[in-house]
């Protein structure tokens, strides 16, 4: 063989192993990342021919289910996604469509199940016998009760409402107010193109997992964990909590001119005396905040089974609501002592901060949320069943207890007896009133909360925004609804 030859060969051998390699990259390492891509409709065109699984509620009711219809120029048949419950359930469950090239919520983070492509031998067995078969079912954990109580409680307000099963980390609700009719959106072409001109509303953000809120006071919930984690508080270690006190150079004020210059943490809190938690924080300091703050799992994606885009990190932000560029609790842009009592530059989603009610709930240990309860195939055979998992161990038990036994103080005589329920059923909880407009007083009005007290079944986060009024009145009454319904379904059985 010549030099030519040879080389030419050598060069031949060459291109034909890059090739290789960057087919294999797609093909093998990069093939879930591309089916994962929303922008990818290689799927959804394949689940027209084949029937994806339907998502159901937790009583089995269908949330979402595939169509069978026939093209009268063809007759040839092709599936389209159907929503029963419209836009009650948009925000969890997500859309599907081929059309628009489509793929949120469950709809998308479920989607290997729902169109049939989970690896399961059964399956690869069936499919060589009967062909494509319909996608598997996704059984999810939202009770309908307590999400139609969330809905009904916000009445058409902007905001949000997550409920928890505490001990199993079950998302027994998840609401986000204004919706979207994903039905709508299949049949009218202009429905997207107009709710994305509503930049103000932003119908399309799930607020529950991807807004982000100034929590106000129910962060104090955070600041008194760590205090008493600490071994450093106790309850009944005095505060000053006086009016009016300067930190970093700025006077703060206590809601209504309040003072309480010589009171213990759990009056503090009942009361929600900021200038006492703003001296909480700054003697804990930087350090420890974030620990704690880290451990409420602030700083990272919720462990959530849901799309990682779709979803937003609480912590500490340098920019502004939306734009917010996240800033580790050691930067010296953070004021401890307002970061304290959930202001300076704190966001957070609703999720996160139903995640912190369900912690002391359960006795210290935050559970890993999932919307998915179990995956049945379309025979009745159970793929896949989700267990109740431990993400983080956040404080002690006796920790837990006594600020569980606090917020049973802030219902039953503070800022959150507009939570309470009937029936002797003790509810803990804690309020927040974030302002965003002094001048017209207007806020983002919140609830934290968990039920019953001894023994807690149900934890919740309310925020309604952009409101007049203060967290307790008027977020209140909304977990109240959700906490009662949540009870009445049995969830936490």
């Amino acid at each position: 063989m010549n030099t030519q030859i040879r080389n030419l060969f050598l060069v031949t051998v060459l291109l034909f192993g890059l090739l290789i390699a960057f087919t294999s990259r797609w093909t093998v390492f990069g093939d879930e990342s591309l089916r994962d891509n929303a922008l990818n409709r290689r799927d959804l065109i394949r689940s027209e021919r084949v029937p994806r699984g339907r998502i159901l509620a937790a009583d089995g009711s269908v949330l979402a289910r595939s169509v069978q219809q026939r093209s009268r120029d063809t007759n040839v048949k092709s599936y389209k996604r159907r929503y029963p419950k419209g836009q009650a359930y948009v925000a969890p469950v997500g859309f599907s469509d081929t059309t628009l090239g489509q793929l949120s919520g469950l709809e998308r983070s479920q989607n290997d199940w729902l169109a049939g492509k989970a690896v399961k031998l059964a399956t690869a067995v069936d499919k060589l016998i009967k062909g494509d078969q319909r996608g598997d079912d996704v059984r999810t954990t939202l009770e309908p009760s307590v999400q139609q109580a969330a809905i009904n409680g916000l009445a058409g307000r902007a905001g949000s409402v997550v409920a928890l099963d505490p001990s199993t980390g079950k998302v027994l609700a998840m609401v986000s107010v204004p919706s979207w009719d994903p039905n709508k959106a299949r049949t009218s072409p202009d429905y997207f193109s107009k709710l994305n001109q509503l930049s103000r509303t932003h119908p399309l953000t799930n607020r529950a997992t991807q807004d982000a809120y100034v929590p106000g006071s129910t962060f104090k919930v955070v600041t008194a964990a760590a205090a008493l984690d600490s071994g450093k508080y106790t309850p009944d270690t005095i505060i000053d909590g006086s009016n009016a006190q300067s930190f970093s150079g700025h006077v703060l004020n206590n809601s209504g001119g309040e003072s309480y210059p010589s009171a213990p943490l759990r009056t503090q809190l009942t009361h929600s005396v900021n200038t006492a938690f703003a001296n909480v924080a700054s003697d804990l300091g930087k350090a420890t905040m974030d620990r704690y703050m880290k451990r409420f799992g602030f700083g990272d994606l919720p462990p959530l089974d849901y799309p990682a885009d779709q979803m937003r990190p609480s912590g500490e932000f340098l920019a502004g609501k939306k734009r917010g560029r996240f800033i580790p609790a050691t930067s010296r842009f953070v004021d401890v002592a307002r970061l304290g009592i959930g202001q300076d530059k704190l966001q957070v989603t609703p999720l996160q901060m139903a995640m912190v009610a369900a912690t002391v709930a359960n006795g210290g240990r935050l559970m890993k949320p999932h919307l998915v309860d179990r995956v049945v195939d379309a025979d009745g055979r159970v793929q896949k069943t989700v267990d109740p998992q431990l993400y983080r161990r956040v404080m002690s038990s006796g920790a837990a207890s006594d600020l569980r036994s606090m917020m049973g103080d802030v219902v039953n005589e503070g800022t959150g007896t507009a939570a309470a329920l009937s029936g002797g059923v003790q509810v803990g909880g804690k309020t927040g009133t974030a302002e965003l407009n002094i001048a017209k007083g207007l806020n983002d009005l919140w609830f934290i909360g968990f039920a019953p007290l001894s023994s807690p079944k149900v934890a919740v986060a309310v925020v309604v925004e952009n409101t007049q009024g203060f967290g307790g009145p008027v977020a209140g009454p909304i977990a109240k609804q959700v906490m009662q319904a949540a009870l009445q379904s049995g969830a936490g059985r």
